[in-house]
């Protein structure tokens, strides 16, 4: 089994690098070049939405590709903009559409928007990001959780935003060792219990994000072996019925009693 918190350990200890190896894969420099070189040429919203390699670009790097089809949802979205607090995208819980909507300012830049920073290099950016753990997923979903978390963990100050989004939910319902049963409960509920157990201001010192991670990387670890000993008929012949069940083990124990949330 994939060690999430050596693959984490791996992938962040450089992250400039990590980053730009996952740039410089053929499929990503190709797509990043083409955006970057057209970008510029758009002046209306509708000129993005004609675009379908912009525009899905632009989707995929602020992690909405599954939306990219809403092109009536999104042309709202992007019309509106984000400085009047009654604008669409500021009435969505879900922060992605409002820094769409702000990174591709048209309602406040008009034929400008693209040329900004946040339209071109950063939209760049935050792509070859998506990309990274979409890959990392392949291989890891619990690294791909781990790398989203740390990318988010910053903009998080309500436990509302956390409820909002279902990856960050599921880091962390693990890393506190909560059932996924519990999101079928009242949502006020449910954000009591995380300002009650988590300070979010923690998630604004690195440091203590990192710790907050490692400690979901080996709950993620934990939880995937014991489902996998569970399942496994072999295993369960070779450990007995009785031992599968049993408590996780030694080593990863010791990993979790290492890690002391807020410390």
């Amino acid at each position: 089994m994939l060690s999430t918190i050596a693959d984490y350990t791996r992938l962040t200890k450089d992250m400039g690098k990590s980053l730009t190896q996952v740039a410089t894969q053929p499929d990503v420099s190709r797509e990043t070049d083409y955006f970057l070189s057209h970008i510029g040429n758009v002046k209306t919203v509708d000129d993005f939405l004609k675009d379908y390699r912009l525009y899905s670009y632009a989707m995929k790097a602020y992690g909405l590709s599954d939306m990219s089809y809403a092109k009536a949802f999104m042309r709202k979205v992007l019309t509106e903009g984000v400085s009047d607090k009654d604008a669409f995208a500021n009435k969505l819980s879900d922060t992605r559409y409002r820094q769409f909507a702000a990174a591709f300012n048209f309602a406040a830049l008009g034929d400008k928007a693209t040329q900004a920073t946040a339209a071109t290099t950063g939209t760049a950016t935050q792509y070859v990001t998506q990309t990274m753990e979409e890959k990392a997923g392949d291989q890891n979903e619990g690294l791909r959780l781990a790398l989203y978390f740390t990318r988010k963990a910053s903009t998080i100050t309500t436990a509302y935003q956390i409820l909002a989004d279902k990856a960050l939910t599921q880091v962390v319902q693990t890393a506190m060792g909560w059932s996924s049963t519990i999101s079928s409960s009242d949502i006020d509920a449910q954000a009591k219990m995380i300002t009650k157990k988590i300070d979010l201001t923690d998630f604004q010192d690195p440091a203590k994000v990192d710790k907050f991670v490692q400690r979901f990387a080996a709950m993620w670890d934990a939880t995937q072996a014991q489902s996998d000993t569970s399942t496994n008929p072999a295993l369960v012949l070779i450990a007995g019925a009785s031992s599968t069940s049993a408590s996780l083990d030694t080593d990863m124990l010791t990993k979790l009693q290492s890690i002391r949330l807020g410390k």
